[in-house]
């Protein structure tokens, strides 16, 4: 059963394509394993479900020629949030008393079916997708997948827990107000929140209908990016779907500038602030340039959703069930919708205006920057905190979230690392309209810069990219930290001599790094010290031919010189050293990680 858990979509298609798995049998076995008891679902399909999807599905791919091409989701098992519709599954949206029977598929789900894809079972939410908590359900509250103690996430917990758990190797979830991301960082998984209207709507009980999205939850920015390109079509049962701009950008620049929030309230959380500083630091070391901002806007923006007359859309949403049973509604949710009460119509259009001028504030911000960069959330919280103050602490959750839809931006929720405590740290990039597939590029970039472990199973993604080819028999492979490295002053060297760059890399934690003293250009040394005791340092790794290796190794002046570097996955191989003698008067800089992070947090610039 192990083999089959936290399989990525390549890992899925190539083992049918291998023979090694068939559908009929991984996906039953895998079924076996999802217990209705598990409270990150509210409904599973059955054994007959299940067979009846796969009989379709065989008959459609021998008429095919067995041509795997025609099905790029080829028996992939995925789940789906309990608000979107799917024939043979009730949908619920977390009340009992609402639940229905659809007698078609939502849109999207009618895509990825066509594609070959297997629906596994409906997931557990925030009470019709009101809350960033995965508290709010009669259907329990869906824990942390790091740490039972701790929330998962919502409004799409459980859909973000199977995903993270490896039981299916996508999911789709909703957001209106971060509920695709902030389960996305809490779960240490992906999180791509489509522009609005990019992916129909069709099929799905809305929240505020004007903002909903549907979203995609994955292990990788790969599989993420391939659902989504799989369902942007437009749809004319949608009133709110668009055509998506054919003429937007596909691609990040190299360097790009990320937009951060001048100043975060963290709440009291260190661990959350620390775990960010260490994503700006690889950020920086990939080259990305930081760009402190000031978010104001923003964040009045984001009040108005959730303190302004935007809550009638939700009491519109359910109009009828909160007139003919309001004792249904979880308390919490029926304590938000009740606030429509306090706005009036002329509430409204004095917010819409305001909304406008803000808006204006907010495109000019994005107008600075390729991306905005910020934590997916400032904190997290323990279930029992959720529990004893659930508005007050839901509110903290979507400090950088809120505000997202109702500017119509993109938005992409990636892993960033394990904080000291065990638990995911997660940042967001957020763009403007259309951008989904510039943020999935950089998204991958990142992916490969900063792998990370699969959901909440421990094995390292990425693990379906090609791996890195093997260095050429005639040429040679080394490592280069500071002046050499990809727009640095002397990266000219490595050029003029045919030497092309292969792979961003992390050292292991044994150097300390230095600035050295009156080095021009500018250049930092890298200190071997006793294993685990130093700091990992940030690397470019490159290649050239034998024959210019000498000429090159003869322009490195004392005390810097090649040797042998120790990288963080215990491998070994040629770079840059520096001789010991020359740190009595250079700078210890190996708090920043790198040679860029600390270029330009340092306020230095090379020569």
């Amino acid at each position: 059963m192990q083999k089959l858990l936290g399989l990525t979509i390549d890992e899925w298609l190539n083992a049918y394509q291998q023979g090694t798995l068939s559908p009929k049998q991984a996906l039953n076995e895998l079924l076996s394993c999802c217990s209705p008891d598990d409270p990150a679902w509210i409904s599973l399909v059955n054994a007959q479900q299940l067979d009846v999807q796969l009989e379709a599905l065989a008959i459609r791919f021998k008429e095919s020629g067995e041509d795997f091409s025609q099905f790029p989701l080829y028996g992939v098992p995925f789940a789906i949030k309990d608000n979107i519709d799917a024939v043979g599954l009730p949908t619920t949206a977390a009340c009992p008393e609402f639940s229905y029977l659809p007698e078609q598929d939502a849109s999207v789900v009618k895509l990825l079916r066509q594609a070959g894809a297997i629906v596994m079972g409906k997931t557990n939410l925030d009470q019709f997708a009101t809350g960033l908590v995965g508290t709010r359900s009669p259907y329990g509250v869906v824990p942390n997948t790091f740490d039972a103690d701790y929330i998962s996430g919502g409004s799409s917990s459980g859909s973000a827990s199977v995903v993270a758990r490896g039981l299916v190797a996508f999911a789709l979830g909703t957001d209106t107000a971060g509920s695709g991301r902030v389960p996305a960082g809490f779960n240490n998984i992906v999180g791509l929140k489509p522009s609005r209207g990019a992916l129909s709507s069709a099929g799905l009980i809305p929240a505020c209908r004007t903002l909903d999205c549907i979203s995609v939850f994955a292990l990788n920015v790969e599989d993420a990016q391939q659902v989504f390109d799989l369902c942007v079509k437009h749809d004319s049962n949608d009133p709110f779907s668009r055509e998506f701009d054919s003429q937007a950008p596909r691609t990040l620049p190299k360097q790009p500038v990320f937009g951060i929030p001048e100043a975060i309230n963290w709440y009291g959380d260190s661990e959350a602030e620390q775990a960010f500083e260490n994503t700006l630091r690889q950020l920086t070391a990939m080259g990305v340039q930081i760009k402190k901002l000031d978010f104001q806007p923003l964040h009045e923006l984001a009040a108005l959703l959730y303190e302004g007359p935007w809550v009638a859309e939700r009491r519109a949403a359910l109009s009828e069930i909160y007139q003919t049973r309001p004792d249904a509604i979880h308390p919490v949710v029926r304590h938000i919708i009740e606030q429509a009460d306090n706005f009036s119509a002329v509430d409204y259009f004095n917010a819409s205006y305001r909304k406008q001028s803000l808006l204006r504030e907010a495109q000019h911000l994005m107008s600075m920057v390729d991306a905005l960069c910020v934590p997916t959330t400032p904190t997290i919280y323990r279930i029992e905190q959720v529990q004893q103050s659930p508005l007050m602490l839901n509110s903290h959750l979507g400090s950088y979230t809120n505000f997202v839809n109702f500017a119509d931006w993109s938005a992409l929720a990636l892993p960033g690392g394990m904080r000291n405590d065990g638990l995911p740290a997660g940042f967001t990039l957020i763009g403007p309209t259309w951008h989904d597939f510039a943020l999935a590029e950089f998204g991958l970039r990142w992916q490969k810069f900063q792998p990370w472990s699969r959901g909440a199973l421990g094995t390292s993604l990425p693990a379906t990219p090609a791996a890195t080819p093997p260095c050429p028999a005639d040429w040679i492979r080394f490592a280069v930290v500071g002046a050499h490295l990809e727009g640095m002053p002397l990266n000219y060297q490595l050029t003029e001599r045919k030497a092309r760059f292969v792979e961003h890399r992390q050292s292991a934690a044994d150097y300390q790094f230095y600035a050295l003293a009156d080095s021009v250009p500018a250049k930092p040394g890298m200190v071997r010290v006793k294993q685990g005791s130093g700091t990992a340092i940030a690397l470019e790794i490159w290649e050239m031919p034998i024959s210019e290796f000498g000429s090159f190794v003869s322009l490195i002046p004392s005390p810097l010189g090649i040797g042998t570097l120790r990288l963080d996955d215990d491998s070994e191989i040629k770079g840059f050293i520096c001789e010991g003698f020359a740190v009595g008067a250079a700078t210890d800089i190996s708090h920043f990680g790198g040679w860029r992070n600390y270029l330009t947090n340092a306020g230095s610039t090379p020569s």
